[in-house]
């Protein structure tokens, strides 16, 4: 499913509130670090897309897979595209939920919260929880979080030749600002 879709669906549950707070990303980062026995592979995209309903604790985030700049080489990133990826295929990886636990997003503070969802890489959904920091500072939330991935959770073969070059369970960081979603 991708990013608009997810987005109008939202969008649909959230009609329904005539007084929902709305928040969408001003600013996000997503890295991710694979560190293998030959080879530290790191690449971060700065086109992070999200929407939080306060009212609601619902959440839903996008990031395009051929967004990601780093790599060791040129090559490595489009293997990571076309080998690894399929980014043609899978254009965006989603993780869209609600957040467990009650909090007071009119109130500054720094909170720990749970995000349960479910997690779209490669085609491939996984049901996650995801613990994540969030500071609400003056009407702007900042979400931060890390967790991993497992290749294998989302059907990403590694070929043997490479096995050594790629790690198994990717470390990933995801970093956003929200501000109030004007009309």
């Amino acid at each position: 499913m991708n990013f608009t879709w997810i987005i109008a669906l939202i969008g649909l549950t959230f009609g329904q509130l005539p007084d929902a707070k709305l928040y969408e990303v001003n600013e996000g980062s997503v890295y991710f670090r694979s560190d293998a026995p030959l080879e530290l592979i790191e690449a971060s995209s700065t086109e992070l897309k999200g929407l939080i309903n306060a009212e609601e604790r619902t959440f839903a985030f996008s990031v395009p897979m051929s967004s990601f700049e780093g790599f060791n080489s040129p090559l490595q990133r489009v293997h990571f595209n076309e080998n690894y990826m399929e980014s043609k295929q899978y254009p965006n990886a989603t993780f869209s939920g609600k957040i467990i636990e009650n909090i007071d997003f009119t109130k500054d503070g720094l909170y720990t919260v749970r995000a349960k969802g479910q997690l779209n890489v490669h085609g491939i959904k996984r049901e996650r929880i995801i613990r994540s920091e969030l500071q609400v500072e003056e009407g702007q939330i900042e979400v931060h979080a890390n967790f991993t991935v497992l290749l294998a959770e989302h059907d990403i073969s590694i070929p043997k030749i490479v096995h050594q070059k790629i790690a198994e369970e990717i470390a990933v960081e995801i970093r956003a600002v929200f501000l109030p979603k004007t009309p």
